[in-house]
């Protein structure tokens, strides 16, 4: 599938009659192509961004199946370029190239003539307080969990799992773990919502999970591109214990951990599988 990375966004720039300026910056996961186009915000629209993405299109870059797009700001407007293009428009965190490339931008935005002095807000995103999870939704039991990295795509990379989530970057041999390296995760013994908890998952499309210490600590998801859920909060100095071991491990993971959904605890069956990394 070809894939591109987008993100169009008024920068900390400005043209000579003081117009703040806007920066198209367009690439592939791999970084073999970057493409980089100012306008004015007088211009910035749909009708400039099919123009820019045409033009691409004819320079010998064919237009990609998708566009990949981590800011909620110009969410809709890139939908609207999308439908006039026939691209589907993929909304994720998880555009690593672009971002990467935009903390290189951030350095030439302030040193650039055009710069208006201000900081770069180019990767700041406004993060909303997280909201409890349905009530409907939660399973009966839960618990904090670790595989062996080896053991990851053996157990659930073949299983007949309803909904299976496992991106190919965030495997543990693409991220160079080595196979004995513990993989936290959440399970989810969900009993009769299981199927309905794991298919609300997907739609929220789960990024990772964090414990958060506090007065009770919570379990928070991240979700989407900016949303945030309160699983489920606990005082058990147990759990509380196994928490900071989910947050420890995950550092020597490289972030990388999972959440299994599933009826029970038999073994036999599982409902949702997701491999998670923060953003």
């Amino acid at each position: 599938m070809h894939i591109w990375e987008l993100d169009f966004y008024r920068r900390p720039l400005q043209d000579e009659s003081s117009s703040p300026l806007w920066d198209l910056l367009v690439c592939d996961p791999g970084g073999d192509f970057q493409y980089t186009a100012v306008c004015p915000q007088s211009q910035a629209g749909v009708d400039w961004l099919v123009a820019q993405l045409q033009a691409l299109a004819a320079a010998g870059h064919p237009l990609p199946d998708r566009i990949r797009v981590f800011r909620p700001q110009t969410l809709n407007l890139l939908a609207t370029v999308g439908k006039r293009l026939g691209v589907a428009i993929d909304p994720t965190r998880r555009t690593p190239t672009l971002k990467r490339w935009l903390r290189e931008k951030m350095h030439e935005y302030a040193t650039s003539p055009n710069s208006t002095g201000q900081r770069s807000e180019s990767l700041g995103l406004e993060i909303p307080p997280p909201l409890p999870l349905p009530e409907n939704l939660w399973g009966d039991r839960w618990r904090f969990a670790a595989l062996p990295a080896v053991e990851v795509v053996d157990a659930f990379g073949d299983r007949m799992i309803p909904i299976l989530d496992m991106p190919e970057p965030l495997l543990p041999l693409n991220l160079g773990l080595a196979s004995t390296t513990p993989i936290p995760g959440v399970v989810i013994d969900a009993g009769r919502r299981s199927l309905r908890l794991a298919n609300w998952l997907q739609q929220a499309h789960p990024v990772s999970l964090s414990h958060i210490p506090g007065a009770p600590d919570g379990l928070i998801l991240d979700a989407g591109l900016v949303d945030r859920w309160i699983l489920t909060t606990f005082e058990d100095p147990v759990v509380m214990a196994a928490g900071r071991q989910f947050e420890q491990r995950k550092q020597i993971s490289q972030g990388l951990h999972f959440l299994l959904v599933q009826p029970d605890d038999s073994g036999m069956t599982y409902t949702g599988f997701w491999l998670l990394k923060p953003e």
